[in-house]
């Protein structure tokens, strides 16, 4: 499957919710197929539909090999965790520039598969951390809206000194 573009921030459609996936059917699998080459290509450990301008709640993740790829259609966290942890992200459309980010140290999210089961996860650690990351995209949350307006402005400029040097 191809490669697609990926949306470099500020691009506004970054900022948009996506729709809930209605069909599930071959449109939907070939489109996570490239999701995942998009996100190996980048390199990244998580897109989603929307990082190239597919404005659809949809998820690959793939933390390691042996963890193997995980897609989530349609997936929100029905249960966070009052504890939290920070951990180190970025985001495959501001390459090069990451930071600490707080989040709920677990989650339990529902999702549905590319068949359309609906089942429910766990996950704590790296997993629920990205997880979070993305579903945040597909709400219309870019990851940098999770940081202070000090930490968020530094990110910025680093991209954009980044992005002319480029």
């Amino acid at each position: 499957m191809p490669i697609r573009t990926i949306l470099r921030f500020p691009d506004a459609r970054l900022q948009k919710p996506a729709a809930p996936v209605e069909r599930f059917d071959a449109d939907l699998a070939a489109l996570a197929t490239d999701l995942l080459d998009t996100m190996r290509a980048a390199p990244g450990i998580g897109i989603t539909a929307p990082h190239i301008g597919v404005l659809q709640r949809l998820t690959v993740i793939e933390l390691d090999a042996a963890s193997g790829v995980r897609t989530y259609v349609n997936p929100r966290i029905i249960r966070s965790s009052t504890e939290t942890i920070s951990h180190v992200e970025g985001s495959v459309s501001m390459p090069g520039i990451t930071e600490d980010v707080v989040r709920p140290r677990a989650i339990r999210v529902r999702y549905q598969t590319l068949s359309g089961d609906t089942l429910e996860e766990d996950a704590d650690g790296l997993l629920c951390i990205c997880l979070q990351h993305e579903i945040d995209q597909l709400d219309g949350t870019f990851w940098l809206q999770r940081l202070s307006r000090l930490k968020r402005d530094r990110a910025i400029k680093r991209f954009a000194r980044q992005e002319k040097a480029g």
